[in-house]
C-alpha cells in the first residue's frame, strides 16, 4: 500500500524495553518514569489514525512523560553522519544528541505507523515522507527537534558532514526547519560548528564555503557567535 517499510516488528517490547534501559542503564539521573504510560502515550499519538494525519502536537503527552533537562554545552546538532554522532556522543557520557535523550533515545531506528479505524499497527508499509509529510515518524522527529533545540542551551555543537551530497546543511532539514528556529537565543553564549568529511570521502564542504557558509551567514544574522572547524583532530 505504502512505499515505506512497515513498522517495525515487536514495537512494544523496544520501546518499554528502551526505557527501562535507559532509566535504568544509560542514564538513572533523569529518575523515575513510568514506561508503560510512555508506550501507551507513543502508541495513542498515531494509532486508529489515518497514517498521513498524525501531527507533531499528537506526541505532546509522550513528550510530556519521558521529557527531561537537557545538561548545558552538552546538546549536539547534527546532519547526515548519524552513527558519528551515536559513538562521539557516547550515548550521552560526552554529549547528548537527541538520540541521547531519554524521547529520542526510544524511537531510534525504528518504524511505525497505525491504519485509519484500526486498532493495528500496520506491519506491512508506512507511508514515506515523500507520500506525505504528516507521517507518524516524520512527525514524532519534527516534534522531538523542537523540543530538543529550545531547552538546548550554553555552548552549542553543530556536526555537518562535509562529504554529504546534497552539501552539509541541508536546507529543507530538521537543523534548518525546526532546531534553529526554535533555539531560545537568551539561553545560547555560543554555536561551535564541526565539519567531518567522511573517511576517504570526498571534500564536498567546509567552513566558510558552499552551503556552511550558508549556515555561518544565518546564525551570524541572528545575532549568534559562530566559530567553524574543519575535519577536528
Amino acid at each position: 500500500k505504502w512505499k515505506g517499510e512497515g513498522t517495525t516488528q515487536n514495537l512494544e517490547s523496544i520501546v518499554i524495553g528502551r526505557c527501562y534501559d535507559y532509566i535504568r542503564i544509560v542514564n538513572p539521573s533523569i529518575g523515575e518514569k513510568n514506561c508503560s504510560q510512555i508506550w501507551e502515550a507513543f502508541k495513542n499519538a498515531f494509532i486508529n489514525k489515518d497514517p498521513c494525519s498524525i501531527l507533531p502536537e499528537d506526541y505532546e503527552l509522550f513528550i510530556n512523560l519521558t521529557f527531561h533537562t537537557i545538561p548545558p554545552n552538552k546538546s549536539l546538532f547534527w546532519e547526515n553522519n548519524q552513527l558519528l554522532v551515536n559513538s562521539f556522543a557516547d550515548r550521552g557520557r560526552r554529549y547528548m544528541s537527541l538520540g541521547d535523550t531519554l524521547f529520542g533515545f526510544v524511537g531510534d531506528f525504528l518504524n511505525w505507523c497505525g491504519q485509519a479505524d484500526s486498532p493495528g499497527l500496520d506491519y506491512e508499509s508506512c507511508p514515506t515522507t515523500m507520500e506525505c509529510e504528516n507521517n507518524a515518524v516524520e512527525s514524532f522527529w519534527r516534534m522531538l527537534s523542537i523540543i530538543y533545540a529550545k531547552h538546548s542551551s550554553g555552548v552549542i555543537h553543530v556536526l555537518l558532514n562535509g562529504s554529504a551530497a546534497g552539501g552539509a546543511y541541508p536546507q529543507p532539514g530538521f537543523f534548518a526547519d525546526y532546531e534553529i528556529p526554535n533555539l531560545q537565543k537568551d539561553k545560547i553564549s555560543q554555536i561551535v560548528i564541526w565539519v567531518v568529511d567522511d573517511i576517504e570521502g570526498p571534500d564536498i564542504d567546509s567552513c566558510g564555503a558552499h552551503s556552511v557558509k550558508t549556515l555561518e551567514t544565518r546564525l551570524t544574522a541572528l545575532g549568534y557567535d559562530v566559530t567553524c572547524t574543519d575535519n577536528d583532530k
